[in-house]
């Protein structure tokens, strides 16, 4: 029965959420359970592209790059894939009707990480970002919304300003790794070999930028979604706090991260918020 290998593949999902990230898993878990599996197919599609660009250096990843991507277009023609992932991928695409550019775009900048380094000028950079978190923000809120194209519409800048402000973390927390690791520098007029605290705080400015307007959002969205993203938003924020607070040169030297025990005092403080709601 095919019910039973959509199970497996669904069981995939959760498993590559909770195995790659932690802090999203406990994210996703605060979402409604009438939504939650979705965001684990999501996410385990862009985990999977992601990993072959980042990781498989001992591999040819443009060859796997280019059967990922056939099996994409093929689970997505044909309903069912034998890549678990991509099976319950295209389940939740099918469903909310998430638009094929929002994908197409995505896999265009993971594409771009296969041979691009450097991010020269403002648009290279915003149209990198709006691949690669963007979109991802785009595919999620059709999830929240359930099929309301107006709320859509109304909410639609504010989730892509949140996923900018996620990736954008992400960069400044991997600097060192994709700096001296993977030879890439995503920060356009930005050298990395000589970042100073002037360079770090336009960074961090143009970040905090984008969660207020992605705040706004939150406050916005439906009950089933909301709990669960303001949960992520709190973690990146004290994240962000974290490399504010860190000299330019410890970043370029070192990996921040947010402790397990404060990750604790932020999902209490996060449920008093919501049960309070102040969000």
């Amino acid at each position: 029965m095919k019910s039973i290998f959509d199970t497996i593949s669904y069981e995939c999902s959760r498993n590559v959420t909770k195995t790659y990230s932690t802090s999203f898993s406990t994210a996703v878990k605060m979402l409604s359970p009438t939504i939650r599996q979705d965001i684990y197919n999501i996410y385990g599609f862009v985990r999977f592209a992601d990993e072959i660009v980042d990781s498989f250096h001992d591999y040819n990843k443009g060859k796997l790059f280019d059967l990922f991507e056939t099996d994409l277009e093929n689970a997505l023609q044909d309903k069912i894939s034998l890549n678990p992932i991509l099976n319950s991928f295209q389940h939740t695409v099918n469903q909310y009707a998430i638009p094929k550019d929002l994908i197409d775009a995505f896999m265009k900048s993971m594409k771009l990480d296969l041979h691009k380094t450097n991010y020269k000028t403002p648009e290279e950079y915003h149209e990198y970002i709006y691949g690669s978190a963007d979109v991802v923000g785009l595919m999620c809120l059709k999830v929240f919304v359930n099929g309301n194209d107006a709320k859509f519409d109304e909410l639609k800048e504010s989730a892509m300003r949140l996923g900018s402000a996620f990736q954008k973390v992400n960069f400044l927390r991997d600097l060192k790794a994709d700096f001296e690791e993977l030879n890439r520098t995503y920060f356009p007029n930005t050298d990395l070999n000589k970042l100073d605290e002037n360079s770090k705080q336009i960074i961090i400015a143009e970040i905090e930028a984008d969660f207020e307007a992605g705040f706004e959002g939150i406050r916005k969205l439906p009950l089933e979604a909301k709990f669960g993203v303001y949960t992520a938003y709190v973690y990146y924020k004290k994240l962000l706090s974290k490399l504010k607070k860190t000299p330019s040169f410890a970043i370029k030297n070192t990996r921040i991260r947010v402790p397990d025990y404060q990750k604790v005092g932020l999902l209490a403080k996060c449920y008093i918020n919501y049960r309070l709601k102040t969000i």
